[in-house]
This record gives structure tokens, sequence and C-alpha cells, in this order.
């Protein structure tokens, strides 16, 4: 093993201690959320809380699935899955996704069954106080989450960190909703802004949803990035032209494929050497990509090449 693989293999080390360190964080502090919110509910009886909870409940299950993911994605490739195991952090997105729209489900089923058979809340300000401190726990985890996301581009943690933000919001909703209770003494808002809390946590599931979905589906990367891709090969001055451009992305882990064209009177050393710096080039635009670049001779006219050539006009198909 070179140097560079050594690199690489001890950053992707570093990389998934980030990444299931951050995961087991989150599943900490979702299991002390669902407690804090479980006490308030059975306290006051507030079925926006209640939802709160639920939700939390299934911010915990994602998690755990998060972190399964992640874990999964991390192990290098075998004899099964020689492209390695990136799927698994898209799975993981899919079914905390998934998790959420059934979230949403419940807590819309329980508002509506409040609101036709009518509300009650009692010990208002111990739901405000609980639901404030929930609050401030979920906002802190769900930027450190975020962050790690970005940072380690997981599908997997970003569905966590999404599905922890859509926590706040609904929290804040709640919140909202027994501060109105306390000031107006209308029960019956406390399951509208339940409701409200579906709205939002059914917008953060589809967002990772599509995401999800879009890495499952071999969509290629965003233009954005195949541009920056373009532009180093457009720089390359032994490149006379490149076609056959692929990419996808699993899990965190982007796959770039291309054809590049070198000048006829290159040897085969020669090309292989074009084309290893175009792969180590690309992997430093995005680190821990897998990058696969085939070499091929310029045509015999030789109207790509940039530059001169030794042997401008090779023989023909004929041998002529």
């Amino acid at each position: 093993m070179n140097g560079k693989d050594t690199a690489e293999k001890e950053r992707r080390l570093r990389l998934q201690a980030t990444k299931e360190r951050v995961s087991k964080v989150s599943i900490g502090a979702i299991a002390l959320l669902i407690a804090v919110k479980a006490v308030a509910a059975a306290l006051t009886g507030s079925i926006g809380i209640l939802a709160d909870a639920v939700h939390s409940l299934v911010d915990l299950t994602g998690a755990v699935i998060g972190y399964i993911g992640v874990r999964v994605a991390g192990q290098p490739p075998d004899e099964e899955h020689r492209f390695g195991h990136g799927r698994a952090e898209d799975l993981a997105g899919a079914v905390i996704a998934a998790l959420i729209f059934i979230a949403g489900g419940i807590i819309a089923y329980h508002a509506i069954q409040r609101l036709l058979s009518g509300a009650v809340v009692e010990m208002v300000d111990a739901g405000i106080f609980a639901t404030a401190g929930a609050i401030a726990i979920n906002m802190a985890v769900s930027r450190y989450v975020l962050a790690a996301a970005r940072k380690a581009d997981s599908v997997a943690l970003e569905a966590t960190g999404r599905d922890l933000m859509a926590d706040v919001m609904s929290s804040v909703a709640v919140l909202v909703g027994l501060v109105l209770v306390r000031a107006t003494g209308q029960a019956f808002l406390d399951p509208v802004v339940a409701l409200i809390v579906v709205v939002l946590i059914t917008r953060a599931a589809f967002l990772t949803m599509r995401k999800a979905a879009n890495n499952l589906m071999d969509t290629k990367l965003p233009e954005e990035e195949e541009s920056r891709i373009r532009e180093l090969l457009n720089r390359h001055k032994d490149i006379a032209n490149y076609h056959g451009m692929r990419t996808r992305k699993a899990g965190s882990q982007r796959h770039v494929q291309l054809h590049i064209v070198v000048p006829r009177d290159r040897t085969v050393e020669e090309g292989h050497r074009v084309a290893e710096d175009v792969e180590d080039e690309i992997r430093t635009l995005f680190p821990g990509s897998a990058v696969t670049v085939h070499v091929e001779p310029c045509t015999p006219d030789c109207a790509e090449c940039p530059t001169p050539c030794k042997n401008p006009r090779g023989p023909s198909e004929d041998g002529q």
C-alpha cells in the first residue's frame, strides 16, 4: 500500500469514527427528550406535547436505523459488494423519511380526534417549561448533527439532523400553542397546533426522501460538481479530449467514470500516468471519490490534439 492509499484509508477511518460518534450523541439526546416530553404530556394532557413525544420516538427509531446504516456503509468492499456498502446510508435515509411520514399520520389522527371530542389541557405552565427545555436541547443537537452531516456528506446523518430540526419546529409550534392556551384559556388551540406540527414534519420527511431516492436511482452528481470536473479536464495540457463521463453517488461516496483522449505518440506508460494524475486531481476535488479513467489515443487526423505529435497519422484500418 503506497502513501496515498494509506492517507486515504486513514481519512476514511477518521470520517467513519466521526459519523458513528455523532449518531450515538443523537440517540442519547433523543432518548432524553422522549423522557421529558412523555412526563410533560402525562402531567398536562396536552395532545400537542404528546404529538411531539411521538415524533421524538420516531426520531429515536430513525436515529438507530441511521446509526446502523452508517456502520454498514463504513465497511470496505467485499466479494459480494465490490463497490462498497455506501448505499446503506441512502437506504437508512429513506427508511427514516418513511417513519417521519408515519409519525405525521399518527399525530394528525390523534389531533383530529381531540378536536372532535374536546381538548383539555392542565398544568400549562409545566408544559411550557418542559417544551422550552426540549427546544434548547434539540436545537443544539440538531445543529451539531447537521454540521457533521455536511462535513461527512452523509445522507443518513442528514436525515437524522433534518428529523431533529423538524422536531425543533414542532416543539416551537407546541410551545406557541401552550402559550396561547395559557393566555386565552382556549384549549382547542392545542390540537390545532398539533396539526401544524404534522405539516412541518411531513415537509422534512419529503426533503429527506427525495435526496435518498435520487441517490438510490443513481442520479448524476449535481451540475455544479460535474462542471468542476469538466473545468479540471479542460485545463489539463495532456488531454486532447474526453467523453463518456458518468457520475453517481452512493452514500457519501461519489463515483466518476470517463474516457480521456491523449496524443497518439504517447506511450502506454505516459497515458497511464496522465490517467492517474486525473484520478488524483478529481479525488482532491471530492475526497473519497471512486474514479476510473480510461485512456484512448487521438484520431488519425489529429483534429482533437492541442499539442504537436511525432506520429501525426497512424496506419489505417486496412494497414496501408
